[in-house]
Order: C-alpha cells, then sequence, then structure tokens
C-alpha cells in the first residue's frame, strides 16, 4: 500500500469537496463548546472530513499454536517476525491508516491544516468483510505559520484549544495493536482445577501483559514516527478468547488482543506574551474592583 494511493480520493469523495468549497458554508462534528474553544484558540473548521476503507480479511498469518511444543507453555505476541496473527495485525493498521488518510486527504483539498475529533471505528460490512472509518472535523489556523502536512488527533475541541495554551501541538493519531496467544499448558489446566483453591492463573496474567506491553510499545514507536514528544491516550481496548488448539485435538489456546489510540504531541515554541492571562485561583465579583 503505497503513500500515493492513499492519498487518492474516490470520484464522489472530490465532488463533495468541490461542492463545499463552492458553497462557503462548512459542515462540523463540533459541539457549541467544542467551536468556541477552536476559534478562541485562533483556528477555524472547514467542513467535516471522512475516510473510509472496507477490507475483506482472508488470512490472518502462520497456522499453528503458541507454545505447544513447549513445556512451560509460552505466550507469543504479533510484533515477533513468524507469530500467528501478525500478518492479520499488519492489515488492521493499514486498514486504519488507509481510512485515515483519505480523511487527511479530504481535508487538505478543503485547505485544512489538521483534523480534530478523529473517531475511528471498526465494523463489519453487511456485504462481506470489515469496514473502517475515519471522522472528523477539519480546521485551519488564522496565522502565517502552517504545518507541512495536515495533523490527526481524537481530542475534543476543548482539549485542542488547552494543548496549544499549554505549548504542545498535535503531531498525529496513533495506534498501538498487539495479538498475543497462549497454549493453555499443564500448569494452566492445574491451576484451574476446581481443588486449586484462590490463587493467581500465572499463564493468563502472562497472555494479558505481554498483549498489552506490545501495544505500548507499537504506540510509542508510532508517536516517534510522527515526530512527538508524548502521547495523550483515547482508547485502550483489551480483548480475551479462547479456541480450540490447531495442534492438538481437545485443548485450547487464549488470544489476547490490545488496541490503543491516542495523539502524539509534540512542544512548540510560543511567542512572548503569547499565553494570554494565567488562570485565576479566586475570582472577585465586586466590579469597582
Amino acid at each position: 500500500m503505497t503513500e500515493q494511493r492513499d492519498a487518492v480520493l474516490p470520484g464522489l469523495a472530490r465532488a463533495r469537496m468541490a461542492e463545499i468549497n463552492a458553497s462557503h458554508t462548512w459542515g462540523s462534528a463540533l459541539s457549541t463548546q467544542e467551536f468556541a474553544a477552536i476559534t478562541g484558540a485562533g483556528f477555524d473548521p472547514v467542513g467535516q472530513v471522512l475516510g473510509t476503507a472496507v477490507f475483506h480479511i482472508g488470512f490472518a498469518g502462520r497456522w499453528g499454536c503458541s507454545g505447544a511444543w513447549s513445556y512451560y507453555g509460552g505466550t507469543e505476541v504479533s510484533s515477533s517476525a513468524y507469530a500467528p496473527f501478525s500478518q492479520l495485525v499488519r492489515t488492521m493498521y493499514g486498514a486504519r491508516r488507509l481510512a485515515l488518510a483519505r480523511a487527511m486527504a479530504e481535508c487538505e483539498a478543503l485547505g485544512g491544516d489538521g483534523i480534530v475529533g478523529v473517531k475511528l471505528r471498526v465494523g463489519h460490512f453487511s456485504a462481506g468483510g470489515m469496514e473502517f472509518t475515519a471522522l472528523g472535523t477539519a480546521v485551519r489556523a488564522r496565522s502565517k505559520a502552517r504545518p507541512a502536512k495536515p495533523f490527526t488527533s481524537h481530542v475534543t475541541g476543548q482539549e485542542f484549544a488547552k494543548l496549544l495554551h499549554g505549548g504542545w501541538v498535535p503531531t498525529g493519531l496513533v495506534l498501538g495493536i498487539s495479538i498475543a496467544t497462549r497454549h493453555d499448558d499443564w500448569r494452566t489446566y492445574g491451576q484451574l482445577r476446581w481443588t486449586a483453591g484462590n490463587q493467581e492463573v500465572d499463564g493468563y496474567t502472562q497472555l494479558i501483559n505481554h498483549a498489552r506491553h506490545d501495544a505500548r510499545h507499537q504506540l510509542q514507536l508510532d508517536a516517534k514516527a510522527h515526530g512527538g514528544d508524548g502521547i495523550v491516550v483515547d482508547e485502550m481496548e483489551l480483548r480475551v478468547r479462547e479456541r480450540e488448539c490447531p495442534s492438538y485435538e481437545n485443548q485450547r489456546d487464549h488470544i489476547a488482543e490490545a488496541v490503543f489510540v491516542g495523539t502524539s504531541i509534540a512542544r512548540f515554541d510560543r511567542a512572548p506574551g503569547g499565553s494570554g492571562p494565567k488562570p485565576l485561583t479566586i475570582m472577585t465579583l465586586n466590579r469597582e474592583r
């Protein structure tokens, strides 16, 4: 999947952008409070943007069972080169980024500098496959300083204004996705027997810890690629399911999927005196003072 393909808008989307530009009227997904916060921070909305992509998921990755060959079991994460579900995770990244790239292309067509309030959604498509969408509001700065390319962010209008007033700017929406797999070994089965009493199931703890740790690591790598100094996290999702072991009959594996979504942010140099008044801890209501 090339950047050239990512930036191409479908014909209907190009027609919609041309219609918005010709009408000189913009739409948005902003609330009244968000609109006031964004305009107060020196930005104006230029239109609602949408990117979408429908993918057929036909291949998940290497067939097999993680840790079934080992006496003590083991957990594999999708970032490993030959791990199960590695191809599926690459597709999940690619589909989300394609939807984001198309939303960014709409933002550029409207003359915007970035997108705020991005909502990433994944759902089943009625005709088959998975639908990935990115919906947000494109904004444009009133100042002469413009970013080299549009930014994307999940932050609301109020949060966007607070970041700017605090000396931070969004650099991009970032993702951390990981799928960890683990075979239920003899120790796990032993810890799940009713005679085992109350105790930790070590294998399951290791499974979710590996999935979360790998997803956080992938999130940090994505933020670094976007030139960010830090991350404000929007969504942390963890789902665990079981399946029949593909290698051994009447045995099972457990799969943990961790998805982290956030916005990478970077510090910027603020002009002297541009910070505005400091917030008051106490405000007098006496008009004579």
